[in-house]
Formats: C-alpha cells, structure tokens, sequence
C-alpha cells in the first residue's frame, strides 16, 4: 500500500492517474449515450374522443374572420393561402416559405385572388 500511495504520489503517477479517470469518464459517458438511443419508444399519439374535439373546437375564439388560431385548423375551414400582417407576401399553405411566421400574425384567404385584393403577392418561395 505504501509503494502504491507513494507512486500516486510522484508527477507521473499523478498524470496517469489522471488520464485514467479522463478515460473512464468517457466510456461511461459513451455507454450512457449507448443505453439512452437503444431504448427505443414509440412517439406519443393523443386522440380525442367527439366530445373532448367538439369541446375543443368551441373554446376557440376568432376575433377576426380572416384569422384563424392555427394552420391546421386553416386547412379545414378551406383556407389555403395565408400572409402575415405586418409584411406584403402571401403564401400556400404547403409552402415553406412562410414557416417562420408567427401564429397570431397570420392571416388565411380562401384564395389567391383574395389575397392579392387584399394588396399581397405571392411569395417567389412558393412559385
């Protein structure tokens, strides 16, 4: 015990002893990744019963009949073109181009021709 506290003791057996425990960590952190990608689950599914839809459907408040809360909801009232408020493009729903505007700054049309009388273009994303 006393050759192997006064090994520990030396710059060397300090170095190896610390590139040791750097090691180890390191395996461990690389199983830990290992083990947490091997458990492989199932994505979470929520369905709703009529009522609980109808429910929700009901408790959704539109101030405005050109703005819907969400794009999916845009999508079944036969909405198929949307713009923000504050800029000047239209886009379809399908496109990207308009991915990254904000939900309570859109603005839905039922068509292209409606947008455009509302005084947008359409976006050269979506061409």
């Amino acid at each position: 015990m006393g050759k192997i506290k006064a090994f520990l003791e030396s710059d060397r057996g300090k170095d190896i002893l610390t590139i040791a425990i750097v090691v180890l960590v390191g395996l461990g952190s690389f199983e830990l990744g290992r083990l947490s990608k091997g458990a492989s689950t199932s994505p979470l599914k929520i369905e709703y019963t009529s009522q609980d839809a109808s429910v929700l459907g009901a408790s959704q408040v539109v101030t405005n009949s050109n703005h819907l809360p969400s794009s999916s909801s845009a999508g079944e009232t036969g909405k198929v073109y949307f713009a923000s408020s504050r800029g000047q493009k239209y886009y379809h729903l399908g496109c990207s181009g308009g991915k990254d505007l904000k939900e309570e700054n859109k603005i839905f049309f039922n068509s292209s021709a409606e947008a455009e009388a509302a005084g947008y273009e359409l976006s050269s994303t979506c061409k």
